[in-house]
């Protein structure tokens, strides 16, 4: 394995991520405080279009110079392919950072750039159609992640060292490249983007960093040595974005909310309402997906056995049934402007209408307090005999209600 190469790219990736992130950062400030003089800097659009470009720019520049300079060794091809496909998705990103784009056709994009991954890597049709599955689903379960400062990135890493452990058991110099490299850009980038976030990475770090893990460990599990349990063992690593999707169609599902509109029902956003903090919350993720990563490799490494791969995943479906119990929607407060106000035409208590104005009248007089009726000695009855119940708010009439409690 070509190691110094591949420490190399990782060091060029994490070097050109710095520099770039500061860059973007005093991009950021200064066009806030251009567009608004005198106030405080409006950040979030210009940081959320180039934020996510410093991951791209950085671990895209390191891996092709790697690859060029022969540390892809004979999977020369396969990583070409990638990088392929994660620039085309690092695009439909960035264009949706900038003008939000259909599902249709951001699935249509990234179907297209998992599809040239894996011709470009020369696999079977079957395993083609799976991987390419596979691409786009766990790539769209790590853009979901970008929902709070530090999650992506600190998730993007755990499963990337996860992934490089994994090539360099097999010492595949070509499959190392890509998880290696990005490994140190979303370190570089994490610099920055740790609560307080400096820069966020948007639709285009988000859909890149997802593309690349996804596309990784489907090249690594089709090479995988026939006795490793690749096929189990790989998927795990990717359990919390998968976990995090998860919840979010179960919840919108159950509160019959549209399925892919954004209404803040995370595992961030859960956790937060159970009062950890923002940095808590990444550290949680983290070691969520730490623990998945270290079982993954074991097992991978036929340290442990493949049954024990299945205790992150049922461990993460507990998660998922405990936090469904946390409630992520919640009516908006009653204002005064939402209060119902009075039909039109009547007049407020203390006027009097004369003509077509409304002039004050005498204060009302309060009315004498009204004696308690007499307690009946016994209720009223119906004609079946059987005691009257007052019709509930909904209306529905007390005669099939008394019969249905019959």
């Amino acid at each position: 394995m070509n190691v110094l190469g591949i420490i190399a790219s990782g060091a060029a990736a994490l070097f050109i991520t710095v520099v770039l992130a500061k860059g973007v950062r005093r991009t950021a400030l200064r066009a806030g405080a251009a567009h608004e003089p005198g106030a405080r800097p409006s950040r979030a659009g210009v940081v959320r279009r180039l934020g996510g470009t410093t991951v791209v720019l950085g671990v895209g520049a390191a891996a092709a110079a790697g690859t060029g300079l022969g540390a892809a060794g004979g999977s020369g091809r396969a990583v070409t392919g990638l990088l392929a496909g994660a620039a085309i998705v690092a695009a439909l990103g960035l264009v949706h950072d900038v003008r939000p784009l259909g599902v249709p056709l951001r699935a249509a994009v990234q179907t297209a750039a998992a599809t040239l991954a894996v011709c470009l890597a020369g696999l079977s049709p079957v395993a083609g159609v799976l991987a390419v599955i596979g691409i786009v689903a766990v790539t769209q379960a790590f853009a979901l992640l970008d929902t709070s400062d530090g999650v992506l990135a600190t998730v993007g890493t755990v499963t990337a060292a996860g992934l490089l452990t994994c090539a360099a058991l097999d010492g595949r110099t070509g499959l190392a490249l890509p998880p290696a490299v990005l490994l140190a850009g979303l370190i570089g980038f994490l610099l920055h983007n740790w609560h307080p976030a400096r820069i966020r990475p948007g639709a285009c770090g988000s859909l890149f960093t997802g593309f690349v893990l996804a596309s990784s460990g489907a090249l690594i599990l089709a090479e995988a040595p026939p006795e490793r349990a690749a096929w189990i063992a790989l998927p795990v690593l990717a359990t919390v974005a998968l976990a995090d999707a998860a919840l979010v169609l179960v919840s919108r599902r159950r509160a019959v909310r549209p399925l892919l509109q954004d209404c803040g029902d995370h595992i961030t956003h859960r956790l937060r309402r159970l009062r950890v903090t923002v940095p808590g919350v990444a550290v949680v993720l983290g070691l969520w997906a730490g623990a998945a990563a270290l079982t993954g490799t074991l097992v991978y490494a036929e340290v442990l056995h493949p049954a024990f791969a299945l205790v992150p995943v049922t461990g993460s479906a507990a998660a998922v049934v405990a936090l469904l119990r946390i409630p992520a929607y919640v009516a908006p407060p009653v204002t005064a402007a939402r209060r119902r106000r009075p039909p039109t035409g009547t007049v407020p208590t203390g006027t009097v209408r004369t003509g077509t104005s409304l002039r004050p009248g005498p204060e009302p007089v309060p009315a004498a307090p009204e004696s308690p009726a007499p307690v009946a000695a016994e209720p009223a009855r119906t004609t079946p005999g059987r005691p009257t119940v007052p019709p509930p708010p909904t209306g529905r009439p007390a005669v099939g209600l008394t019969a249905d409690r019959s």
